[in-house]
């Protein structure tokens, strides 16, 4: 609900979960509690994906289908607007050590001639977070899996080395 309206009341919330707006008073003491914790499940989320990914240890590959599909399931089960993140600190420190360990990830993979080594790495990292929400979005049809299956194509035709 918050994806589509990110200005959604708790009321509204309520309603749509089928609960009392004083049941969600009960467990959040404001919309920004309520937002906050979703944040935090979305984050401890893409840390688990990033775990699973294996991005330290797993053939460069495998890991970046890993991490993908696993960012896209992500995506479509939080799918919520995302600016609001970056004005919470703790969340935004969460977000640096995850862009820091996949921009290593990235690094990892010029290095052992996945990725192209001519291009900016930051081009890498803008590049690939922006194809896992596209295909989140735009892709409902296919499975994580199948999404990643575009996604980590796309990536590396376009970015992987020659």
């Amino acid at each position: 609900m918050l994806a589509v309206d990110p200005a959604a009341s708790i009321a509204a919330i309520a309603a749509e979960a089928g609960v009392d707006r004083r049941t969600v008073y009960r467990r959040f003491a404001s919309r920004e509690e309520l937002l906050a914790a979703i944040y935090e499940a979305r984050y401890d989320a893409v840390e688990r994906a990033v775990e699973h990914a294996r991005l330290r240890e797993a053939p460069v590959a495998v890991a970046l289908h890993r991490y993908v599909e696993d960012v896209i399931d992500v995506n479509r089960t939080w799918p919520v607007e995302l600016t609001r993140l970056r004005a919470d600190d703790a969340i935004q420190a969460r977000r640096d050590a995850l862009i820091r360990e996949v921009d290593d990830f990235l690094r990892r993979a010029v290095d052992e001639g996945l990725l192209r080594a001519d291009l900016p790495l930051s081009w890498a990292s803008s590049l690939l977070p922006q194809l896992m929400h596209l295909a989140s979005q735009e892709l409902p049809e296919l499975s994580a899996a199948q999404a990643a299956d575009t996604v980590v194509d796309t990536f590396l035709r376009g970015l992987g080395s020659r």
